[in-house]
């Protein structure tokens, strides 16, 4: 069954969502806004451990004065500066158990795992928008100014923890990866896009990605349910549909990703249906860095057989 394009078009596929004209501008703003938000980093033992690792709750600062959590797991008794890895969770969800970062320990790497903010791990959400409150983050800030949309908060976030990460003493800074699946596999290519010294990234069928082209599939559900909803509640005759893309625009990876320096490894499910593969496809296409993608043909947005361990060779490489 074929979902989506045909895979020769797919390869050469440049995204719908439209770039905002002043899309450059608009993020040299933000980066430089988080520039001037002091960090006011805190960092504390957690309450797990392991034989071989350290683990700390990690407190930072982000835009909007925000208090947003990371776990940080290091390897016990390292002598010298090595690999670190930051890692991004899915939508809604947190950075989940420390148990899931022990083998990186183990590898050399030091880890941290991002709680999005609003989402379901410690981080705070301090919100301040005009128009809707839904749940969706995609849409949160749409009817306000564009520098109040949610995921561009997000996006910072994980900038202002990679260069965290990237200051300890126990890092190397030349030797930083980032992954993560669906949401995270967004993140990590913003991340990436927005923080270059990113040495090599892995992106499992990130989300974020040409929003146009998700509509026009119909496949604005799910995870994109948002979309529809945002129609239908705030714009049911799509009045402003034109402006609404065009503004999201600004939080789509796909308009970011010919930024990434990193050597990049895409997982893609063929019959993805929550992330369509051509979306996927946006972001992979505009990265001019080293870059490669495993094609799962028969899977959708789910568990990729020998995912995690693809992950775990590109990055060692580190």
């Amino acid at each position: 069954m074929l979902i989506d394009m045909p895979l020769d078009e797919l390869r050469t596929y440049p995204g719908s969502n439209p770039c905002p004209p002043d899309f450059d501008d608009y993020w040299r703003r933000a980066l430089k806004d988080l520039d001037a938000t002091p960090p006011e980093i805190t960092i504390e033992p957690s309450g797990f451990s392991a034989p071989h690792a350290e683990c700390f709750d990690l407190f930072f600062t982000g835009a909007g004065a925000a208090r947003v959590h990371a776990k940080l797991v290091k390897p016990r008794g390292a002598k010298r500066p090595g690999p670190a890895v930051v890692h991004f969770h899915g939508y809604t969800g947190s950075s989940g158990d420390w148990s899931g970062y022990l083998g990186w320990a183990g590898a050399g790497f030091v880890s941290a795992a991002l709680d999005c903010r609003g989402q379901g791990g410690e981080s705070e959400d301090t919100g301040g928008v005009r128009g809707n409150t839904h749940h969706g983050h995609i849409i949160r800030g749409l009817d306000d100014h564009e520098d109040k949309l949610l995921f561009r908060q997000i996006f910072l976030d994980t900038v202002r923890l990679t260069r965290i990460v990237m200051d300890l003493n126990e890092v190397d800074p030349d030797r930083v990866g980032a992954t993560g699946a669906s949401q995270g596999g967004g993140l990590t290519l913003a991340c990436a896009s927005l923080e270059p010294r990113i040495k090599r990234a892995v992106s499992i069928y990130p989300f974020l990605s040409d929003y146009r082209r998700v509509w026009e599939m119909d496949l604005a559900k799910g995870a994109y349910q948002e979309l529809q909803d945002y129609f239908r509640r705030y714009d049911p005759t799509h009045e402003r549909e034109a402006t609404a893309f065009e503004r999201l625009g600004y939080i789509d990876v796909h308009n970011l990703s010919s930024r990434i320096k990193a050597n990049t490894l895409m997982l893609t499910g063929l019959m993805d249906q929550i992330c369509p593969p051509s979306t996927q496809f946006a972001a992979y296409n505009a990265i001019t860095s080293p870059r490669s993608m495993v094609l799962y043909p028969d899977f959708g947005h789910e568990n990729l057989p020998g995912a995690q361990d693809r992950v775990f060779a590109h990055l060692l490489e580190l």
